[in-house]
């Protein structure tokens, strides 16, 4: 089972300095630093030096950071590699996956350097990759318990020549292919980036609607999304509420044994206990994390 608790990640250029050095005061759960798509390939170089500067000082307390590389196929695949296993991110991010052994090759080349304990995690933003998720998502539970996979909309609608929309109504079976993946494999899932920051309440309700999918947070490219993200995707007062009732009703002597009891005259399943005991473990998580 992932050990992950992230509702929010933030994209930062690794090209941008003053973004990296703000994004140690976000309330952010992860950083994503990225060497690819936000990264001008005539500062790819300098950017990789930065990114690895940053990480190795550990500006950002208990935030999870993860270095997005550029892809197999690029010149500059390899010395991003490199830089990770010096630098030891807790995760790299590969893009455009479209196998699970593109993610054991890859954990198989950290391991030879040293980063074994780094995890691998799964952009996944193309047709084919969504039509091989259970192989991606089974390789990343593999390698690490802090397995993940985020959802590329942008570069996966474009290669399916789809439009999005407000609702992402023609995304979203693709979207729930690559959920029941990760959690077949008990592996994190990343929702996508919603690009116009400016739209507040759409952004709320993609959100909300990605949170009702079983999304288990949200990749975002500005610090004005982070507050949102942070508030849909942690378990709602009444939820914790419900979940502590279960968890106390269980712990009653005569109800140790029991499959099922009966809470506010609704049947209870020792199920239920199992949920209850995750959404109050992921609050106190996310607890830990805002304080």
């Amino acid at each position: 089972m992932s050990g992950l608790v992230c509702r929010s990640m933030l994209y930062m250029p690794a090209s941008n300095a003053r973004a990296l050095e703000k994004a140690a005061t976000l309330d952010t759960d992860a950083i994503a630093i990225d060497l690819e798509d936000s990264v001008d390939p005539t500062v790819k170089v300098r950017a990789r030096e930065a990114a690895c500067a940053a990480i190795k000082s550990k500006p950002y307390g208990d935030r999870f950071v993860v270095l997005r590389l550029n892809g197999f196929d690029t010149q500059w695949h390899t010395d991003d590699l490199n830089a990770a296993c010096y630098a030891k991110p807790d995760a790299v991010l590969l893009p455009k996956v479209e196998s699970g052994d593109q993610i054991k090759t890859l954990a198989s080349k950290l391991a030879e350097h040293g980063g074994e304990q780094i995890a691998v995690w799964a952009m996944i933003e193309t047709p084919r990759g969504i039509t091989h998720a259970n192989d991606i998502a089974a390789a990343c539970a593999d390698h690490s318990s802090n397995a993940a996979c985020c959802l590329g909309n942008n570069d996966l609608t474009i290669a399916a020549g789809m439009e999005q929309g407000a609702d992402r109504c023609w995304l979203v079976p693709w979207m729930m292919s690559l959920l029941l993946a990760c959690k077949t494999h008990h592996v994190h899932c990343f929702d996508g980036v919603f690009n116009n920051f400016s739209d507040q309440s759409g952004f709320e309700s993609e959100c909300i609607q990605g949170a009702a999918m079983g999304f288990d947070g949200k990749t975002l490219i500005h610090p004005k999304q982070i507050e949102i993200t942070n508030q849909v995707f942690s378990p709602s007062a009444q939820t914790i509420e419900s979940a502590q009732k279960i968890v106390e009703a269980f712990k009653q002597p005569e109800n140790q044994a029991r499959s099922a009891i009966q809470i506010d005259g609704a049947m209870v399943e020792r199920l239920h206990l199992h949920w209850a005991e995750r959404i109050l473990l992921t609050a106190q998580q996310r607890t830990d994390r805002s304080t």
